[in-house]
């Protein structure tokens, strides 16, 4: 059967220009814990402080209760990437629960942080008692797997304009109510660089674009006009 080109093309355009998706993960740990142990297994970090290193040993996850967090990793050679920009309710390190020995990535945190520190062995003893909180793990997952391979999509097929479009509405949690939105956490240029593949002059530029169109604003608050800022993914 001869191949249709034309199909292939409306399949490509639809993958690449789609609108990142509203829907986020939720697992509920406060459910699972005594106030008591809570506050015990809470850590506090500063602005810029890391977290852990790619390299270290993997032997606990961490969970996003305020802030902002970066994982990112270093090649060979030197060079940095941005992987993925966490926010509250996310989760990370979740190679300790799959036998990973060493973190392949580094977390920074971004803003000011409050994290839950949940033990590999406290984790499993978690999931082994709670079918819901099992249910709610597997469903952030699958969920996260698929924004991870719309990253790698946007990033193969899409110009630097789409996927600095698309990176500040994930960060705005587009979809989810409300015209402009407030991005929480605040990220640098540099950073932003780091998560399209651009340069931090080429971001710059396209925020001044974005600023001048009415797509969004900052002024000390970056805000996000959704609505707008998306039809750059549809054009």
């Amino acid at each position: 059967m001869p191949i249709d080109q034309n199909r292939i093309t409306a399949q490509e355009d639809s993958m690449t220009s789609s609108m990142p998706s509203a829907e986020r993960p939720v697992v509920r740990f406060e459910a699972y814990f005594a106030p008591t142990t809570l506050a015990r297994m809470t850590r506090n970090y500063k602005k810029d402080q890391i977290i852990f290193s790619q390299g270290e040993p993997t032997d606990a996850l961490f969970y996003v209760r305020k802030g902002g967090v970066k994982l990112s990793v270093v090649s060979k050679e030197g060079k940095e990437a941005v992987v993925e920009i966490l926010k509250a309710g996310d989760l990370f390190g979740l190679g300790c629960l799959a036998g990973q020995p060493q973190r392949i990535a580094s977390a920074t945190t971004i803003t000011p942080c409050s994290l839950l520190r949940i033990e590999e062995k406290k984790m499993a003893r978690l999931l082994r008692k709670h079918r819901a909180l099992t249910q709610q793990l597997i469903s952030y997952i699958i969920l996260r797997n698929i924004r991870i391979v719309d990253n790698l999509v946007d990033r193969a097929f899409n110009s630097p304009e789409e996927r600095l479009a698309r990176a500040l509405l994930l960060l705005a949690d587009y979809g989810r109510g409300g015209e402009a939105e407030t991005i929480i956490p605040k990220v640098s240029q540099g950073t932003l660089a780091e998560m399209i593949g651009a340069t931090r002059s080429r971001v710059s530029i396209l925020m001044n674009k974005f600023r001048r169109l009415g797509f969004i604003d900052y002024n000390g608050v970056l805000k996000v006009r959704s609505t707008q800022l998306g039809a750059v993914l549809q054009q």
